[in-house]
């Protein structure tokens, strides 16, 4: 059974969760913020209703889905002002890593780690199917791009991870971390002979 999540929640939670780092303070994040029937909507125009029936049924009960959305356009203008001008960044093309979307990433991690500390499910995944047509459907602006989506509820009292994540290992700290610590440079300074 479906049961309410209130919204003004939500919004509050989102808040927080775009005081993200934001290259150059650009702020070019928005989250869009599907409830009720709009949430049934996002299920048809991304036709992804028939797999998550398959393999997720739950997930279509959310209560809402946020989506994360991340405007390149933004850091464009924002880098071509006086104060940040010069590093080739006046265009998307420029950017050789997209700020827009690690500074989205960081703001949804920000959002999913509120969730979670306010007792709601929440499970973030990939829009596969007709973005642009969910962006229209909705009056997102041309150019901005969404980064996934999040649906949100309260978990079921027999949830338990599923997934990837429930049964693939997670790699081994060392073959994630390297640690370097500063050592003597032998070269052509080096008062040492060979």
């Amino acid at each position: 059974m479906q049961h309410a999540v209130d919204v003004e929640h939500i919004v509050e939670l989102l808040d927080d969760a775009r005081r993200a780092p934001s290259a150059g303070f650009s702020q070019g994040v928005s989250f869009l913020v599907l409830a009720d029937h709009a949430a049934a909507t996002f299920w048809d125009v991304t036709e992804s209703r028939g797999w998550f029936a398959q393999r997720q049924p739950g997930l279509l009960n959310a209560a809402l889905i946020v989506v994360p959305l991340a405007d390149p356009s933004v850091y464009a203008e924002r880098y071509s002002l006086p104060d940040k001008a010069g590093h080739g960044l006046e265009t998307a093309s420029g950017w050789p890593v997209p700020y827009w979307f690690a500074d989205c990433a960081m703001a949804t991690q920000n959002f999913l780690l509120l969730l979670e500390a306010a007792g709601l499910g929440a499970l973030y995944f990939g829009i596969f199917r007709n973005e642009q047509a969910l962006l229209d459907r909705f009056g997102v602006a041309g150019g901005v791009r969404a980064l996934g989506a999040v649906a949100i509820g309260y978990r079921a009292a027999d949830d338990r991870p599923s997934g990837s994540a429930a049964n693939r290992p997670r790699r081994p700290l060392e073959s994630v971390v390297s640690v370097f610590r500063d050592q003597p440079v032998r070269g052509a300074d080096s008062t040492e002979s060979d």
